[in-house]
């Protein structure tokens, strides 16, 4: 239905509030918000009205507010200046785009008309209830009359409409997660060299690793992690490639976070799903490639990079070594917050899951068990247990028995090695091991540019039917992020890498138990947000726990990309 002509004369007689109105699509309004009711006009309010009209219309009309002048696009000449005019400063419920502008040439539908008459009528019953409503003719009042009987289908309707609209609303809210799956990448290059010891082979080398992670969630709050690896850097000292000055090699100190995949064969590295239970318990479950440091706090910030290429140069910088034993393999962890700044970590890993021949699978395997307690905020101390079975030998050197690329051929219980120290054969030496490790992990937040990390590990092994072994290593590290530049990082770090102390087996002989220290430094330049370069040394004291042996030194210059 449309206003007929004769109604359209009369309202420009009253460019008050009508004339303007018919010129306002989209117009932001003066009023805070629009209720979609019809305001009551009632003849209490039409003698009020123009009661105040009479009285105080010539002192006030117009003070303080500025008319149709302020828009840009805008000209006394245009025919609906006037009723801009009035509009804007009889009722002050007109305001124009934020550039200066009207935009009075747009088309306006009957619902945008009765928005804005909606606003203004509103404003109106606000002027009335604040005892200012002396600008309001009845004139005025009786061609909002007209307009309210003309559009009363619209009017009546918007309110129908905002229902739906808020309903639609609700809808969306409770259901505005979809799953989505997000890609999240890096790749490393890193150009390195190693040199030390009593022959030294190791020629300089520039290798590569890639990292895909998909990320999936169903509801909000869980995440499906699926990670594909590929890469090409083989360790520069397990290999032999240094002979020390005792005869021994393929030491495991002094290996990169990184290091490990070769042949940049593509294979699915991590697989697990993470969920919660209510505000104060997590879930992971692990289907392959796991370890305990995936999922408990390591309580070692900026040092900890989950063996990738933005903070630590080594393994063992990243982390306690007891954090590593067991080898990869699916299970499942929960993570308990009871109060504030306190959290338990519970996990079980199992490397013969898949397997359902006698003496594997997921119990009746080698495993690896986790219990943990860490308390604090920005001084934290953390707590932690883990028990271990390995019954067999491990795909990867050294043995059944691993520390996760950190520490010395001893320390690792290598067959060959504990063959040299006891003089009994090798094959003896492949036992079972069951093993009880405990740390005490501690860091300290100086300022938000300065933290310091530090702990203590133990390992009381059992080489079953053979003897019992004791494997030590401490450390503690400076972390200092935004270095010279925010995003950087430097690092200094020390300590000793796991390091066979005792021995008790059969032909049990006298070995060197020096401490095998370790020494790091690395700085991180981030030059772009996603692009960083970070150069860093390694130097390892006493390298296979002898001070007789020469030091061996690493250096590594990593470029890292993240996307």
């Amino acid at each position: 239905m449309y206003l007929a002509k004769t109604s359209w004369i009369s309202i420009l007689k009253f460019p008050a509030i009508a004339g303007a109105l018919l010129l306002l699509p989209n117009l932001p309004l003066r009023a805070e918000s629009v209720e979609f009711e019809t305001p009551t006009v009632t003849s209490e309010s039409l003698e009020q009205i123009e009661r105040y009209s009479n009285e105080e219309y010539n002192n006030s009309i117009g003070q303080g507010v500025e008319g149709a002048s302020k828009f840009r696009d805008v000209s006394p000449s245009d025919w609906a200046y006037q009723a801009l005019n009035d509009l804007i400063i009889r009722y002050d419920c007109l305001v124009g785009y934020p550039d200066g502008t009207f935009r009075g040439n747009r088309a306006l539908s009957r619902y945008e008309f009765a928005a804005g008459l909606n606003a203004c009528l509103n404003q109106i019953e606000r002027l009335i209830a604040a005892a200012t409503a002396d600008f309001v003719t009845r004139e005025d009042l009786e061609t909002l009359r007209r307009l309210m009987q003309e559009f009363e289908t619209e009017l009546a309707s918007l309110g129908t409409r905002v229902d739906s609209l808020e309903a639609r609303t609700a809808f969306l809210e409770d259901h505005q997660f979809s799953t989505t799956t997000k890609l999240k990448g890096e790749v490393i290059f890193s150009l390195s060299d190693a040199w030390g010891g009593q022959t030294d082979n190791v020629q300089t080398v520039f290798q590569n690793r890639t990292r895909l992670n998909f990320l999936t969630s169903f509801t909000g709050k869980d995440q499906l992690q699926v990670r594909l690896q590929a890469g090409n850097v083989a360790p520069l000292l397990p290999g032999g490639n240094i002979i020390f000055d005792d005869g021994t090699s393929a030491t495991q100190e002094g290996r990169f976070t990184y290091d490990g995949p070769v042949g940049n064969n593509v294979v699915l590295d991590i697989l697990r799903y993470r969920f919660p239970i209510g505000n104060k318990i997590n879930v992971q479950i692990i289907a392959n490639n796991g370890l305990h440091h995936y999922y408990v706090d390591t309580v070692n910030p900026y040092f900890e990079g989950l063996a990738g290429g933005s903070n630590a140069i080594s393994r063992f910088a990243e982390r306690n070594p007891i954090y590593r034993i067991g080898p990869f393999g699916a299970g499942a962890a929960i993570a308990i917050k009871p109060i504030d700044k306190l959290r338990l970590d519970f996990g079980y890993i199992s490397n013969e899951a898949e397997d359902a021949g006698p003496g594997a699978g997921l119990f009746n395997g080698n495993y690896s068990a986790i219990a943990q307690a860490v308390y604090g905020d920005r001084f934290k101390v953390g707590l932690t247990y883990v028990h271990a079975y390995d019954g067999t030998m491990a795909s990867d050197f050294p043995s059944r028995f691993v520390l996760g690329g950190t520490g010395t051929i001893f320390a690792n219980l290598a067959p060959a090695a504990l063959a040299s120290i006891t003089g009994l054969p090798a094959a003896t030496m492949n036992t079972p091991v069951a093993s009880n490790s405990y740390g005490i992990e501690t860091s300290l937040q100086i300022t938000p540019n300065i933290i310091f990390n530090g702990w203590v590990g133990l390992t009381n092994a059992r080489l079953i039917g053979l003897g019992d072994a004791n494997i030590w290593n401490f450390a503690g590290g400076l972390a200092l992020p935004d270095l010279g530049k925010e995003g950087n990082l430097g690092g200094v770090f020390f300590g000793a890498a796991p390091t066979l102390r005792g021995l008790r087996t059969p032909g049990n002989r006298n070995f060197s138990r020096d401490f095998a220290y370790h020494f790091e430094a690395f700085y991180r330049h981030q030059i772009h947000k996603n692009i960083s370069i970070t150069p860093g040394v390694i130097w390892l004291l006493n390298p296979n726990q002898n001070s007789n042996n020469s030091d061996a030194v690493i250096g590594t210059l990593r470029t890292t990309f993240t996307f």
